[in-house]
């Protein structure tokens, strides 16, 4: 089973990294996606590379998507292929794993309405005035979305995706 993880300019590299490689020991395949199939550089300077571009995946072909944070989805927000692949994702009714900043990609996919959620404390009021119901844990999951605050919430988050992707497969 194929697992989208998302990818852009100035991602952070512990909320791309960890989910990644914990989603490959899980026997699942990560794929990495991007608004273009190309290198990408973290906030630190590393550098990873989207294996295709948005526009190349349907998402039946995953089993899921994860969206880290960083600076990374202020720029996913603008793709209108990333927003389209999330909003299918969603629709679909597939785990959707969002941590950080990245609370910004499901706003601008139009997502998150009336939903129970959390994200980085900063874009609180960004959530709350797009229509979500904001709470300040460690992992909140509604549905089919799983998000989670910033890279001290990763264990947990990165843990009920890769549980939620085995039940639902």
């Amino acid at each position: 089973m194929k697992v989208g993880l998302l990818i852009e300019e100035i991602f952070d590299e512990r909320e791309f990294i960890y989910p990644y490689y914990r989603v490959q020991e899980s026997g699942l395949e990560p794929v990495v996606i991007g608004p273009e199939s190309r290198a990408y550089k973290a906030k630190s300077g590393w550098m990873a590379r989207a294996d295709v571009a948005a526009h190349e995946v349907k998402a039946a072909e995953l089993a899921g998507l994860v969206i880290p944070g960083g600076y990374a989805p202020d720029r996913l927000r603008r793709s209108a292929d990333v927003l389209e692949l999330v909003r299918a994702i969603d629709e679909a009714g597939k785990p959707l794993a969002a941590i950080c900043h990245a609370g910004w990609v499901l706003i601008s996919a139009g997502v998150i309405k009336g939903r129970r959620l959390t994200g980085y404390h900063s874009i609180k009021d960004d959530l709350v005035n797009a229509g979500a119901d904001y709470v300040n844990e460690p992992l909140v999951t509604s549905g089919n979305l799983i998000t989670s605050r910033g890279p001290a919430d990763l264990p947990v988050w990165v843990r009920a995706f890769v549980e939620a992707v085995t039940k639902s497969s």
